[in-house]
């Protein structure tokens, strides 16, 4: 092992590094499944140099072949160095290549069960109706098994605590994010929890800085860099706020401001499918997980707030429920 990977492996530290103004969180995270690895990549891919992006690309590609390989080996055949080989094996979330190498090898039995090939996703201007609905589903079933495979849980469980625990939260979110943001605080307020989403970004921040300690502030922007997002959430963690961001760039600047981060599926943008399509579904998953978990902790007050807010709306759907 060379000088450089030993330096890399003494200065890695366990759990989440603190980067910018993100207040440390505490607590390691486990290394992900085997099965959450090409998820992992695709997800990180973005945010990685190109060398580190070699690396990646050929453990995903060829997780037998690379699982043979020592990591002099694996730098070799992605004409990297060893530093960077260790390196993705950390951002991947293992601690050490050695680990990285036990996934792989994982993997690879996973791949020889006899599993039948993906099928593109690629819609053309031409292709029928019944391609369309097939290349859809599969595509938003791939989105929803990989923002599952490499959702952080205790990041997710600390998130879902401190919302149980909130005075107050307070969700952004701008375009198909703000929806979202909607579908969450809505979900909040029927098991009797105060919520808001402003879809005003000046009302944003007005109200971020009336957060303080107790309360939640929780940012939702795939790209991660939307200004009328990161602004209420800094304002919010600056005043003591929990923060919470849920983004499928894990680097991205809002995580600066994050004391927990959620990280969502990226998936490929094509002319007739937008990115806002496949970051709305599996953000759409990472609240529905926050709600259950809210409401698994709240169980007693919610249970008797969601019944509330059924009866209160049975008429409005043709029924009354729990009646004669």
């Amino acid at each position: 092992m060379t000088d450089e990977v030993k330096e890399t492996f003494a200065h890695a530290s366990g759990g989440r590094r603190a980067t910018g103004g993100r207040r440390a969180t505490g607590g390691g995270t486990a290394p992900p499944a085997p099965a959450a690895l090409a998820a992992k990549v695709r997800t990180l891919a973005p945010s990685m140099t190109r060398s580190m992006q070699r690396v990646a690309e050929a453990v995903a590609g060829d997780p037998a072949g690379c699982a043979a390989l020592t990591v002099t080996g694996l730098a070799e055949l992605t004409g990297t160095s060893e530093a960077t080989v260790v390196r993705t094996a950390r951002l991947l979330g293992y601690p050490g290549y050695r680990d990285l190498r036990l996934a792989l090898a994982g993997l690879a039995a996973q791949q020889q069960s006899g599993r039948a090939p993906a099928i593109t996703t690629d819609i053309a201007v031409d292709d029928p109706i019944a391609d369309v609905v097939a290349k859809l589903a599969y595509d938003e079933q791939q989105t929803l098994a990989d923002t599952a495979a490499g959702l952080d849980t205790g990041q997710l469980g600390a998130a879902v605590a401190a919302l149980a625990a909130a005075r107050r939260t307070d969700v952004y979110g701008i375009g198909a994010s703000g929806l979202v943001a909607q579908d969450l605080t809505q979900k909040l307020l029927r098991i009797g929890l105060i919520a808001h989403a402003p879809n005003d970004p000046h009302l944003a921040v007005t109200n971020a800085v009336q957060l303080r300690a107790g309360d939640v502030a929780l940012a939702i922007t795939h790209s991660g860099s939307t200004g009328d997002v990161i602004e209420p959430l800094r304002a919010a963690f600056e005043r003591g706020a929990t923060t919470v961001a849920i983004t499928g760039r894990p680097d991205s600047p809002v995580t600066q401001y994050a004391d927990h981060v959620l990280t969502t599926s990226t998936s490929r943008e094509s002319e007739l499918r937008p990115a806002a399509m496949s970051s709305r579904t599996s953000q759409l998953l990472v609240v529905d997980c926050l709600f259950v978990g809210v409401a698994q902790r709240t169980y007693e007050a919610a249970a008797p707030a969601l019944a509330a807010s059924y009866e209160a709306l049975a008429h409005r759907h043709g029924g009354s429920r729990g009646r004669p």
